[in-house]
């Protein structure tokens, strides 16, 4: 939930991350450590704007309820911390850990400011903590990797064991030359660069916050494909931020990618062929936690977009956090396709106790509301079937005319999220906004769950073979929900609705 309970606003979430009064953007450090997820994120502790960028902090051991805790790592005259990463070092490589203790270490971006003899300059500095992530000590001679670039950042690093040897590697951007760069390390201080990845597919906008992981395809560990994420402003599917990937191989230097579309600068025609974490307008920043139990893979990202962040109708708070998602990679029409479904508690089954149902009902052409079904924090899971209608699905956060489409074009393949009548649009010329995803039929049925939230939905279709995730800044009165219809009929499988709040 989220951390504020003494504080309320209309649009404050209720299952989502998001601080009491204060700025936040790009999760970081994100890692598992002796039972409890560590959530660091980019805060300005002082004030709701893009300022005096520090590590704020959260706890969860659910992935759903956070504890907020002091500023981790603070920045100062020198310095702003920008995103980066944490890695636990058992084997002591850095020589921080004391007593036995074996720490944690930060690598983070250090954002130089005018005091600082390296200002203007991105570098790759370290902190580590020896009290389990709670408190940091920033190490004397940082920066410990510097390219003199006004524009080096968002260190992700991992542990590397394979034919190549044994040692930590580091990832990270140019962010206006959209490329990545890898390095090596035995020790996180001193770093040797293996190589470099990019531009390649989607280039619209700056390269930011990548990530590098190995995944089983379809849970089989025989069969093994590395993961290259990396996040980009602006150039998304549907406009502004948003976070794409490639899958290859990685051999210890370097990452081959079998899915790039594009080499080179992206075709504007072919934005709709790269492969995209969202399709939404509001995921960015992604990255996966360290360390998680049972090897899974655990994915947040930043529920926003810079094309309107600073002009959001929220109170002293700016921007929650999605979800927390397991990723899975699955060999889906012939390529590697990237799955997702919500983590945590919130993945319990919900026809266990489902506040709502419908069967087998058809939805005539229209708008219906659902009498019972009105919820402002929801979880909706619904199988639809299509019938003559050009559009049909649901309308969540409604009052009348007024509410937030979640829909199927059958004919044009497409999954549609339309917020143009959400509540309160107008704050931006860019959010009243129709933004579609790819989607086809399973079995001729298109299955969805949705998560509502005081200021977001989450979709997830077909399994969580495409999600799209979108703020909506509706009404306190607006709950109803709807099923609709455009140009002829449809129908209704199975309709099952949670309420949280």
């Amino acid at each position: 939930m989220t951390a504020a309970a003494t504080t309320t606003d209309t649009f404050r979430p209720a299952l989502h991350f998001a601080t009491r009064n204060t700025w936040i953007n790009d999760p970081n450090g994100l890692i598992f450590h002796d039972g409890v997820y560590h959530l660091y994120y980019q805060n300005n502790p002082f004030g709701s704007e893009h300022a005096n960028l520090s590590w704020g902090h959260a706890t969860s051991t659910d992935l759903v309820s956070w504890t907020n805790h002091p500023v981790a790592i603070a920045c100062d005259e020198q310095e702003d911390i920008f995103s980066g990463s944490i890695v636990f070092d058992p084997q002591n490589t850095s020589g921080f850990g004391k007593d036995g203790t074996a720490p944690l270490v930060a690598i983070y971006t250090s954002a130089y400011k005018p005091a600082s003899a390296l200002e203007g300059v991105q570098a790759q500095s370290l902190a580590y903590s020896l009290d389990g992530g709670y408190t940091w000590t920033k190490y004397a001679e940082n920066p410990v990797l510097n390219r003199r670039s006004a524009d080096f950042r968002d260190p992700k690093v991992f542990r590397y064991s394979g034919p190549a040897g044994d040692y930590w590697v580091l990832v990270a951007v140019e962010a206006q030359d959209f490329q990545v760069l890898l390095y090596k390390s035995l020790d996180l201080k001193n770093w040797e660069y293996l190589s470099t990845f990019g531009p390649a597919n989607a280039t619209g906008g700056i390269w930011e916050c990548p990530d590098l992981f190995p995944m089983a395809v379809g849970g089989d560990p025989e069969d093994v494909k590395w993961v290259l994420t990396v996040n980009l402003n602006p150039g998304g599917p549907n406009g502004g931020s948003a976070g794409q990937y490639f899958v290859g191989d990685f051999d210890g230097a370097t990452f081959t990618s079998a899915t790039t579309v594009t080499e080179g600068l992206q075709d504007p025609e072919r934005l709709g062929d790269y492969q995209w974490l969202d399709w939404g307008r509001d995921y960015y920043a992604a990255v996966s936690f360290s360390d998680a139990p049972q090897g899974r893979r655990l994915m947040i990202a930043w529920m926003n977009n810079w094309q309107y962040v600073h002009e959001l109708p929220t109170a002293s708070w700016r921007s929650p956090m999605s979800l927390v998602r397991e990723v899975s990679l699955q060999r889906l029409d012939g390529s590697w396709r990237l799955v997702q479904q919500v983590a945590g508690d919130l993945a319990l089954h919900p026809e266990l106790n489902p506040s709502f149902t419908l069967a087998e009902v058809e939805i005539a052409e229209g708008q219906h509301i659902l009498r019972g079904a009105a919820g402002a924090v929801q979880r909706i899971d619904v199988t639809l079937t299509p019938g003559t209608a050009e559009e049909f699905g649901l309308v969540v956060r409604g009052e009348g005319a007024l509410g937030t489409r979640i829909g199927v074009r059958p004919a044009e393949g497409t999954l549609v999220v339309d917020r143009r009548e959400s509540g309160h649009t107008d704050f931006h010329e860019a959010f009243a906004s129709i933004d579609t995803a790819p989607i086809r039929a399973a079995d001729g049925h298109y299955r969805l769950t949705i998560f509502v939230d005081h200021c977001s939905v989450e979709v997830f279709a077909q399994g969580g073979q495409v999600t799209m995730t979108e703020l909506i800044f509706p009404s306190p009165s607006s709950n109803d929900v709807s099923v609709y219809a455009v140009g002829g009929s449809a129908a209704i499988n199975t309709l099952h609705i949670t309420q949280y709040a």
